[in-house]
Parts: structure tokens; sequence; C-alpha cells
């Protein structure tokens, strides 16, 4: 599943020597705005405890971990929803993205510039909701002259229905607030999917901090905390020049003990891929035999046919069974024969809901 999350901000935050310690695809980490003018894509592999314990089982002769895609993307100012510095690049390619990591400076350096000369959290934070806001209230706005036309024609029974819900989401923007916090049913946001609202998208929050705050934080952090106290998004506090640092470091053996000086039982890259993951609502499970052991991605919520579908589309349409051992079982008794042995596999049909950590094999016929 080829599901995306930008990295998004100011100039001059963070953005990119992040990305840089995200992935191998180094984007350009520079003391000046719009250092990164084409957005970088990153495959990053995604950590999981859970695949060690099953290569140490089953002894395969390849493991492939689960990714997900970090998208590095130009840096935005005030008046980007009207085509100011780079905006109408930087909109059009956070529209690509499934989820938004906005990374916010925590911190105070004098050698390193602030595009509006103060650091300041909150105002940095509104003014890129701000942008989105506007952009977005053009894109509903636009959408409710073309259903004004349907609904007039007769055309589209439900063109009524999407007049009320553009509604909502005019007002709700108007007042300055992201789509994602309007009161609107699951089932009603059909009606705004196809203009891909930005402010729509998930987001989570990356306070970038220096070293002497990267355990504790800091009255920066604290003040954009309680900024978005009400929007239900998750905080991560990284050091980005220390997650560069690590990255330079080649073994896993210098790390650790890099991350123990400070501190640490984990680097700020891991917990904030690990969030990322959970941003975009996505689940793992497993396939393990002797050739490969790997994990899958799907979305939280999904069927057995539809998981299968992940692997082949064949795969869902001819499914007929899933065998499944849940991922403790399967620790527990060591191998696919123990689980069978002590009945810990079950057989699943077509309304099974995929458990993540499972590790499932199915049956199809094409």
């Amino acid at each position: 599943m080829a599901l995306r999350c930008g990295i998004v901000g100011l100039p001059n935050v963070g953005k990119s020597t992040l990305f840089n310690c995200l992935s191998n695809a180094k984007a350009q980490a520079a003391n000046f705005p719009f250092c990164t003018i084409e957005p970088n894509v990153g495959v990053i592999t995604v950590p999981d405890d859970r695949l060690v314990e099953l290569e140490r089982l089953v002894k395969p002769q390849r493991v492939l971990p689960t990714t997900i895609e970090i998208v590095d993307i130009a840096g935005l100012v005030k008046g980007a929803s009207k085509g100011e510095g780079l905006g109408n690049q930087f909109l059009s390619n956070i529209r690509e993205c499934d989820a938004i990591i906005h990374v916010v400076r925590c911190f105070e350096d004098p050698n390193v510039v602030h595009v509006d000369g103060k650091i300041n959290p909150v105002r940095d934070k509104e003014t890129i909701d701000t942008e989105l806001q506007l952009k977005d209230l053009d894109s509903v706005d636009k959408k409710i002259s073309r259903m004004e036309k349907v609904a007039k024609a007769g055309t589209d029974k439900e063109a009524k229905k999407a007049l009320e819900v553009l509604a909502i989401y005019k007002n709700h923007l108007e007042q300055g607030k992201s789509a994602r916090s309007a009161d609107v049913s699951d089932d009603d946001k059909r009606f705004i999917a196809d203009i891909f609202l930005l402010t729509a998208k998930p987001v989570m929050y990356v306070c970038n901090v220096d070293e002497a705050s990267v355990l504790t934080g800091n009255t920066l952090v604290d003040q954009l905390k309680e900024s978005i106290k009400d929007e239900n998004a998750e905080v991560l506090v990284i050091a980005a020049a220390i997650e560069a640092e690590i990255s330079m470091l080649e073994s896993f053996d210098d790390r650790k003990a890099f991350l123990s000086d400070l501190g640490l039982e984990e680097s700020g890259v891991t917990k904030l891929i690990r969030a990322a993951y959970r941003l975009l609502n996505l689940q793992t499970y497993f396939t393990a035999g002797e050739k490969e052991v790997r994990a899958w991605t799907i979305t939280k919520g999904m069927l057995a046919p539809q998981a299968a579908a992940v692997i082949h589309t064949d795969f869902e349409k001819g499914f007929i069974k899933a065998e499944v051992i849940h991922y403790q079982d399967f620790l527990k008794y060591g191998s696919e024969s123990g689980c069978r042995d002590a009945g810990k596999l079950s057989i699943e049909g077509k309304e099974y809901l995929v458990d993540d950590g499972d590790i499932m094999h199915f049956r199809f016929n094409v």
C-alpha cells in the first residue's frame, strides 16, 4: 500500500534534516528558505520487533519489513494559498499525501534564521493552518457553485444534501477551523471526498528542539501543546540535530550507546515512524515460511479477503478461507505445526476481521 505522510512546516524548521534521518534519499539541508524545491520521497522501513522474533523462530531465507512513504515538501510562507513563494506547488504536494507530519521549530539558535525573524511555534502553526484552510475554502466554494447548478437541474437526488454538508464545511473553515474537526458524519464525508481537503487529513505535530530539551521539552513545546489541546493530535518531541548525528553512526551498538548517553531508549526517528504508521490508520499482518517472513500493511478494519488482496488481487477474487495464528500463540508454541497441534490455528472465512500481528495463510482458487 503506497500510503504517504508529508512533512510540512515553515522554511528552516528542520524538515529536510528530519527527512534525511528518516530516509536514504538525501534532501538538501541548508540554512536558507526553499532549499527543498521538488518534493523528496523516501521509502521508510517500519521498525517491528515481532519480525525479529519470527525470524528467530522460522529461520527464513529472507525477511521483508513493511514500509511507508515520507515526502519532504517545500517550506510554506504567508500567502501560499494565493501562490506566494512556492505555495501552489506546496499545496499540490500536500494534496497527494494521506497524512501530515507538521514540524514546528521549538528551539532558539541565532545561527539558524527564522523566516519571520522570531521563534513563535503557535504563530508558525497558525500560519500553516490558515493557508491550508484558505485553500480548502476555495475548493469548497467551487464545489458549492457546481452543486447549485446540479440542484437546479434536478439531475442529482443528493445534490441538496451535498449542499447542506458543504455549507457546514464552509462555515467551519470561515471560523479558522480545520475540516478534520467539523461535526460531519463519516457517511456525509463522501460529499467532500472528491475535493481532497487539505485540513481534513490527519495530522501529527513534531516539535524540533535542542539537545537540552529532548527529554523534558521546553516552554515553546508547552505553548504549542496548549494551542492544540482540542485537536486530538499526537505531539512528538524530537531533536533533529541529534537524530542527524545518530544517523551517521554505522553500528547498532554505537547508536544504542549514543542514545544511552542522552538518557533515551530509542531514537526519535523510530518513534516518529511508528507514530506515522498509526496516523495513517495502518496495521500489520505477517506471512511466515521457510523462504520468507514478511510484514504486510493493511488499513485497520480490513476483512480477510481485503487483506489477501494486498498480496495479490487474485487472492481476493478467489478467496476461500484464511488460516490464522495469533502472534502471541505463534510465539508461545514456536511454529505453525506447534500451533496446529495446540488447536491455535483457526480457519476463517470472508467476514474475519484481521487482527494486528496475525500470521496468515490464504486458500484461494482462481
